[in-house]
């Protein structure tokens, strides 16, 4: 192969040889087809000999110190780094924070604080089972405990058990790994296939790669952590190894939280977060009629082209969603504090049994 250094184009002749006699003597395959170089002179009558270079073997680089929940939290916030370096992210809806180290945990006042500054950015994160989660009653006991697995928050989801998987830096041996980077995938392929408000789980909710799983469970088993909000990877032939429960932090059923489950709470994030990003241009709107009407139809024409994509249960418009905006949530005390009240309803478990959102809205502003 030839390549020009200035450019990067590349040429390539196969078969070619030094032999006087050779149907594909090098002098004559380069002048009838190469655009980059010719052979001067005589031909050497065997091939030439390798030639040697000098090399440096590198040393080996190391590590640099221990991570801890140091450098994701504390004293980070006011310079923005560490956990905070996401303020410098327009947006995120996922975040994961497996353990430092393997057969490790990360801290519970880590998971306190990550969820709280989900919450603040209208963001799910995904929980790690702890390393010592080895059989369905560690879990069944374990989910109760904050100091294991932090608050419940209806911003954040744990998935059991953690993962087998080949390490490539260890010649791929088989060995077990925290979950929640495979989980992000799942969601991640959901979203771009379907969509925020279908769960990510069942049998095509499938976990690429991975070998097996720490802690087989059984049918039975599942039926007892499904319902204390925990979220079960399971193996399931001929599908494989799946990801089988969509419920928050909150999805104890003893709870019975309308954020109960996954699809539900990160569709409720994803609208308030579009419809307050998509209504800025009010600012400067005169607060009264003509803007909430203008408010209604917008969004209400957002809310349309969600139901016909399926993110909506009812079999028409007003049993799957509603858009009010008027003089009855935005009162004179608040047309005064420079605010419009925005309140929508959506069905995203049954038809005309609406989870309501309030958000506001800046308008009026001079």
């Amino acid at each position: 192969s030839i390549r020009d250094q200035g450019t990067g184009e590349v040429e390539t002749f196969l078969n070619v040889s030094v032999l006087p006699d050779h149907s594909r003597r090098v002098d004559k395959v380069l002048e009838n087809s190469s655009q980059l170089v010719r052979v001067t002179g005589e031909l050497l009558g065997e091939r030439p000999e390798v030639t040697d270079w000098e090399h440096n073997e590198v040393t080996e680089g190391e590590d640099g110190n221990v991570i801890t929940k140091d450098e994701f939290i504390t004293d980070k916030e006011a310079s923005k780094e560490g956990l905070y370096a996401l303020e410098n992210t327009d947006l995120f809806n996922l975040l994961c924070i497996p353990p430092f180290a393997p057969d490790t945990d990360i801290t519970s006042d880590l998971i306190d604080t990550a969820l709280g500054y989900c919450e603040k950015r209208r963001a799910m994160m995904i929980i790690d089972s702890p390393s010592g989660w080895n059989n369905k009653d560690d879990a069944k006991t374990g989910i109760d405990q904050s100091a294991q697995v932090g608050p419940t928050s209806t911003n954040g989801a744990i998935f059991f058990p953690r993962l087998k998987m080949p390490n490539p830096l260890k010649e791929n041996q088989i060995e077990t790994f925290a979950a929640c980077g495979a989980i992000a995938g799942i969601f991640a392929r959901t979203d771009a296939s379907r969509g925020v408000w279908k769960a990510p789980a069942g049998l095509e909710a499938v976990l690429k790669g991975v070998t097996g799983l720490s802690v087989p469970l059984t049918d039975p088993e599942n039926g007892e952590l499904n319902p204390k909000g925990i979220n079960c990877l399971r193996v399931m032939p001929p599908a494989g190894k799946i990801v089988w429960g969509s419920r928050t932090r909150v999805g104890d059923d003893m709870l019975a939280s309308e954020w109960k489950y996954i699809p539900v709470r990160r569709l409720a994030l994803y609208l308030e977060e579009t419809l307050y990003r998509n209504t800025q241009w009010a600012v400067f709107e005169p607060n009264d009629e003509p803007l909430w009407s203008q408010l209604r139809l917008n969004i209400g024409s957002f809310m349309q082209n969600l139901f016909q994509q399926g993110a909506f249960q009812g079999s028409s418009p007003k049993e799957a969603y509603f858009v009010k905006c008027d003089k009855e949530t935005t009162t004179q005390y608040d047309i005064n504090q420079g605010i419009v009240n925005i309140v929508i309803g959506f069905a995203p478990l049954k038809p005309a049994e609406f989870v309501i959102l309030k958000f506001q809205q800046i308008a009026g502003e001079s």
